[in-house]
């Protein structure tokens, strides 16, 4: 066989040396890429834990293997001539541009696919170090800038696919966005409110993912924060999504942040019942409610006295470790302990008919 021999504008040999190099590049792109995937890994997490390793490192290899696989088919094919038979023309574009373009489009297509796989990676690894610890900052943290620096990855993407395959200039195509983009934030300002709220919920921090909060009327669990609302699981076990610059604008209760819960309690008592009678009642209740563990900064008192009936106030806290269910089964101990000793006193509750 003469390796000299020309096809389609280049030599036998030539083709050969693109096939070896492409064999070679297929034997090896698993090893490479195995040990780019590793040493990205270990850059993250020094520690270098094995079970991690393996679990997560399998998720860079593929996009890694097929990139370099790409990259070095196309330096391999840059030693052969474009076949001077195909030199076809479309309108104003020869097929030799068409298939750059298109060489160009899956490059960047791949190029984007590493990025947004090692941003996976990165973040899933962090995740796993960052559930280690107690703070639920960290994992909502690393969650939330995954997607911000997705969306970014993605621009870049479409800006480097406008500028290399469609030959457009990126500064005067800026020039032109920045006025669109001008009408579109117009169009989107309550969008982008939400996103600038988001990053003042992270910065500031008056709520954390597993908190318990209170706000529109609805209480609930804080389960995710997005960049457009954040989602709270309600005690009613409904999953409602909450606008992020009404978490911001909006009075947030934090119910986990608080020291105690709030016993409150109103007697309204028959207008027959007298001042001794009264004044017992509120001394028992004194009582009582001293004689209960964990309850503290208790006030009981005659509240109001008039034409209807008169008030026994009675307010009482109990720490937060205290389960709900405990602190449930304290108020009813405390209305029952009220009711059994107006119903041995002969105290009558007013009707307010």
């Amino acid at each position: 066989m003469n390796l000299n021999q020309y096809i389609l504008s280049n030599a036998i040999k030539s083709y050969l040396i693109v096939f070896g190099i492409l064999l070679f590049a297929f034997m090896v792109k698993g090893v490479v890429s195995r040990f780019f995937a590793k040493l990205i890994y270990t850059w993250i997490d020094k520690k270098n834990h094995s079970e991690l390793r393996k679990s997560h490192v399998h998720r860079l290899v593929v996009p890694i293997e097929r990139f370099l696989l790409f990259v070095i088919a196309i330096i391999a094919f840059y030693e052969l001539q474009f076949p001077a038979l195909w030199s076809i023309h479309i309108y104003k574009f020869s097929f030799q541009q068409g298939m750059e373009s298109l060489v160009k489009l899956v490059f960047i297509i791949l190029l984007i696919r590493v990025c947004l796989r090692t941003l996976e990676f990165v973040s899933i690894v962090l995740e796993e170090k960052a559930r280690l610890s107690k703070d639920q900052n960290d994992d909502q943290l690393i969650l939330f800038f995954r997607d911000f620096f997705k969306v970014i990855l993605y621009i870049i993407g479409v800006l480097m696919i406008l500028h290399y395959v469609f030959n457009e200039n990126i500064g005067n195509l800026v020039t032109s966005l920045s006025i669109v983009g001008a009408a579109i934030a117009l169009s989107m300002r309550e969008s982008l409110e939400n996103i600038i709220a988001s990053f003042i919920i992270f910065f500031d921090k008056p709520f954390t993912v597993g908190d318990l909060v209170k706000v529109n009327n609805f209480t609930g669990t804080i389960e995710k924060i997005g960049l457009r609302s954040t989602r709270i699981r309600t005690d009613s076990k409904t999953y409602i999504s909450v606008p992020n610059k009404q978490m911001v604008d909006s009075i947030v209760d934090n119910i986990s942040l608080r020291t105690d819960r709030k016993i409150e309690m109103d007697l309204q008592l028959s207008i027959q019942t007298d001042a001794k009678a009264l004044l017992a009642f509120a001394n028992f209740l004194r009582e009582k409610t001293a004689s209960i563990k964990d309850v503290h900064n208790t006030a009981i008192y005659v509240s109001e006295s008039g034409k209807l009936f008169h008030v026994i106030h009675l307010e009482a806290f109990v720490p937060m470790y205290i389960e709900l269910s405990q602190f449930q089964l304290l108020r009813e101990e405390l209305n029952l302990t009220a009711i059994t000793y107006a119903n041995e006193n002969n105290i009558q509750f007013a009707d307010t008919k």
